[in-house]
């Protein structure tokens, strides 16, 4: 496939690159420095925990789809395999997006009679291509048809890849696309994205974005059992439960949807992605995008919390790694600590720190 745009790992905090943080700048310019540059739009961190290699993987990418839109995409990859996969995934998904989106503007487009040459839509096949103005509403239902085909392919190349076994690895997927004033959110897995936002009466709260699709969830619960895959929790562990294949006690998945475990896809596990869309206002501040390392040990008002207390807003999504980690050690001493990466991605001004920005909000969090 082909990628218009080029990524670097640059330094992370005064700290070496690390490899499982990306960002990618439009060539066209988009990502430049200023008001632009990546430390001012979004925040990224990643922590390896106590359970082999991480397999988290994070990536922001600037000018996407248009001059001033953004993806950014949080992946927590699991099984044998699962450090490779949600790399690959997080190299690959966006730009698959990206394709199926411009081609169904062009779709569109050779169904329009009155379509012109000279319309903003018919550049739209490049990374930052523009498109006319369009209702809400079907600017979701374009979006979500486009990552819902994007993860579909993605699912299906993993399958395709030599030394890579996906049967039993996999990763999920939580993704944010900024065009403008529309946020776009598409969800597959248990890990989350939470809203900051202040309320009418000037307090702040966080709103979940997303649902944790977990084997606990009737509606997914009830998929998997009719594609004869089993649902359970071990002895050992009452609160989690798993998906299992219909004759042997593996691989015991605590997730109900995911790109990769490709022997469970014929039980009942998905790769279709929930998407839902949120129009920017004044009130919105940031977007966290987090793995479940950090909502397994920490609530959507501590995290939200927690990025309003960091003084600069570039060391946000380190915070709220960090303070993850330490509520590990406190709250599941005997257990590993697991990999935990998070995404600030800010809404408003850039010139705003974000602990400015909650200031100004004003009375605390609810």
């Amino acid at each position: 496939m082909g990628i218009c745009a080029s990524s670097e790992r640059l330094e992370q905090q005064g700290q070496e690159a690390d490899e499982n943080i990306v960002y990618v700048m439009d060539e066209q310019g988009g990502g430049g420095g200023g008001a632009s540059s990546p430390r001012k739009v979004a925040s990224l961190f990643s922590q390896k925990g106590k359970k082999g290699p991480n397999q988290d993987a994070v990536i922001l990418c600037q000018g996407f789809g248009m001059e001033e839109g953004v993806f950014c995409g949080v992946f927590d990859g699991h099984g044998r395999c699962g450090h490779l996969i949600s790399k690959l995934v997080r190299d690959y998904l966006p730009f698959m997006v990206l394709s199926h989106r411009n081609a169904l503007l062009l779709a569109d487009a050779d169904d329009d009679p009155v379509f012109s040459d000279a319309s903003p839509s018919s550049s739209s096949t490049g990374c930052s291509g523009g498109s006319s103005p369009q209702h809400p509403s079907q600017l979701l239902e374009e979006w979500r048809e486009a990552c819902t085909n994007a993860f579909n392919a993605m699912d299906n190349e993993l399958k395709l890849q030599a030394g890579m076994d996906c049967s039993f690895s996999g990763t999920t997927a939580v993704c944010a696309i900024k065009q403008g004033k529309d946020l776009i959110i598409a969800n597959l897995g248990d890990s989350r994205a939470v809203l900051a936002t202040m309320s009418g009466t000037g307090f702040l709260k966080a709103v979940q974005l997303t649902t944790d699709q977990k084997p606990c969830v009737p509606q997914e619960a009830e998929r998997i059992k009719r594609s004869e895959g089993r649902v359970f929790a071990l002895k050992e562990e009452p609160g989690v439960m798993r998906v299992w294949l219909p004759g042997e006690d593996c691989p015991g998945l605590a997730m109900a949807r995911a790109l990769g475990d490709a022997r469970l896809k014929r039980h009942g596990v998905i790769s279709t992605p929930q998407v839902t869309g949120h129009r920017v206002t004044a009130a919105d501040l940031f977007i966290i995008l987090a793995t479940d390392g950090v909502w397994d040990v920490l609530s959507n008002e501590e995290v939200v919390s927690i990025v309003c207390a960091t003084p600069r807003k570039q060391h946000a999504s380190k915070a709220v790694v960090e303070a993850a980690v330490q509520r590990w050690k406190t709250k599941y001493p005997s257990s590993r600590v697991d990999d935990c990466s998070a995404v600030c991605l800010f809404l408003q001004d850039p010139r705003w720190g974000a602990a400015a920005a909650c200031r100004k909000a004003g009375g605390g969090l609810v």
